[in-house]
């Protein structure tokens, strides 16, 4: 399941533009919200207790893997100069534009390949990655669908975009060459998350205005990472 479920978010994110034509941005803000919430919950809940487990044998101190959080964060907004915000839900591309996005496909597979890389060793993280990528993924189609860019090109984007996930979490569980490096490439992933959750959840604040289903349906999601 490690592996089908990020497939199937995408699948189902492109379905659901499909079929429901989505308009409602509110309905997109508050699954943005929750994902983000459900996010930031399991990092924290799952991730750093292990990333900091003194039983956790990595010869760095806690303070370079900090460093290697900070890296984490500082990585996600390099690459959101080229995805443009897709991670947490924004889209401010050409949409008259035929040639394929290849700055988006890569930033955002490369995103894709490294939180994959987790999942190896946290099996319910995958649900948070889920949550996470099914908004982004209808964000994309939306996109796609809506753009002069051939169906195609479409296809092979989030196809590939896809497969990238379950690649990272085989990688990571297969490769001798990335073990050594696992708890680094781990917090690394953990500050992308922190980036990507909490920029979702400031922005579910607009102008600073108490939203009441926003705020239940972060509560939902932390409530949910909480007692999985």
């Amino acid at each position: 399941m490690n592996y089908i479920l990020p497939i199937l978010a995408v699948i189902a994110g492109y379905l659901f533009v499909l079929v429901f034509t989505p308009k409602n941005k509110e309905f997109i803000k508050l699954f943005l919200a929750f994902s983000g919430a459900f996010l930031l919950s399991v990092t924290i809940f799952e991730l750093l207790p292990h990333l900091f487990d003194s039983h956790d044998h990595r010869h760095e101190p806690d303070k370079v893997i900090g460093l290697w959080i900070m890296a984490g964060i500082l990585l996600q907004i390099f690459l959101e100069f080229f995805s443009k915000g897709a991670e947490h839900g924004h889209m401010h591309l050409d949409k008259e534009a035929n040639r394929f996005p290849w700055p988006l496909f890569l930033s955002l597979s490369l995103h894709a390949f490294l939180e994959g890389f987790p999942i190896s060793g946290h099996n319910h993280l995958v649900y948070g990655v889920v949550v996470h990528k099914l908004p982004v993924a209808i964000i994309l189609s939306a996109f796609f669908i809506h753009s002069n860019i051939s169906k195609g090109k479409t296809a092979v984007f989030l196809v590939l975009f896809a497969m990238m996930t379950p690649l990272g979490t085989y990688t990571a569980a297969h490769s001798d060459l990335i073990q050594p490096y696992y708890r680094e490439i781990q917090a690394l992933v953990v500050g992308i998350f922190f980036h990507i959750a909490t920029v979702i959840l400031f922005e579910s604040s607009e102008g600073h205005k108490f939203n009441i289903n926003k705020l239940a349906v972060i509560v939902l999601g932390i409530s949910i990472a909480f007692f999985m």
